[in-house]
């Protein structure tokens, strides 16, 4: 149930579909005084909201730091939580998306003996049952052994939806194979602060190492600055799940 209610939930914390209703409202409504309410409503929206500067400050500050490793300095695992893959209906194919980095340093962790073994957790985040069918950690487990990473330090926890389901599988895990951490948590710098305090809360010691990241800390230019951009709705869309998430995670117990 709590899956499926921070789907639908994503939906309306989404200031693109926010923006939409404003502009359904402007037009529908025949209340001259409630349309151009609406109008100059839809309007400082977009402008807010499609603001490039004002969302990366954002995300900037709320990324997590990329991680200095010490000489030497060695995991047990490396746990990667998924997000990184999609499965194509015409092809009936698994593919890498844009958020492969994750997988990327995964790899070249391992490569770089910074971990024995990797954890990779995540099946499904889909409401789709098609969809469901097609479980990441199981895909990225076998380009895995592709690249000659040798199957016996993989292993693929296939049932977990989010990122609580991910701590709480990857905890039974822990368990069943006595491993004690710290262990590396290897996901996007977005999601990461909600990751490392679902992953502590259920007793797992994890050391952050973020990846993925959606801003990096450049000068804007001048155009960048003030000039509208759809690129900006979607990263409204991230950081809002991230916030959100978090707090309803601290208000449920989780986090």
């Amino acid at each position: 149930m709590f899956f499926v209610l921070s789907k639908v939930l994503s939906i309306f914390l989404s200031p693109f579909n926010w923006l939409l209703i404003f502009i359904l409202m402007a037009v529908i409504i025949r209340n001259t005084k409630w349309k151009k309410r609406f109008v100059i409503i839809s309007v400082c929206w977009f402008l807010f909201f499609s603001n490039h500067y004002i969302i990366h400050k954002l995300i900037i500050n709320w990324q997590a730091p990329p991680k200095e490793f010490v000489f030497n300095e060695q995991y047990p695992a490396g746990v990667v939580l998924t997000g990184f893959a999609g499965f194509d209906y015409n092809t009936h194919k698994g593919y890498f998306s844009s958020a492969s980095d994750r997988f990327i340093q995964t790899v070249k962790l391992y490569q770089q003996k910074r971990i024995k073994k990797i954890i990779i957790s995540g099946g499904s985040g889909s409401l789709d049952k098609d969809q469901q069918r097609f479980k990441e950690a199981d895909f990225a487990k076998q380009e895995m052994i592709a690249i000659g990473i040798p199957g016996e330090d993989i292993i693929a926890e296939n049932k977990s939806r989010n990122t609580y389901e991910n701590a709480t599988e990857t905890k039974k895990l822990f368990d069943s194979l006595h491993l004690t951490g710290p262990v590396l948590l290897i996901t996007s710098a977005m999601h990461m602060k909600r990751s490392v305090k679902v992953f502590e809360k259920t007793g797992i010691n994890v050391v952050a190492y973020p990846c993925n990241y959606n801003a990096l800390d450049n000068p804007q230019h001048f155009g960048e600055s003030i000039l509208p951009t759809y690129v900006a709705f979607d990263m409204w869309d991230k950081y809002v799940k991230e916030v959100a998430g978090l707090l309803i995670y601290r208000i449920t117990g989780k986090a």
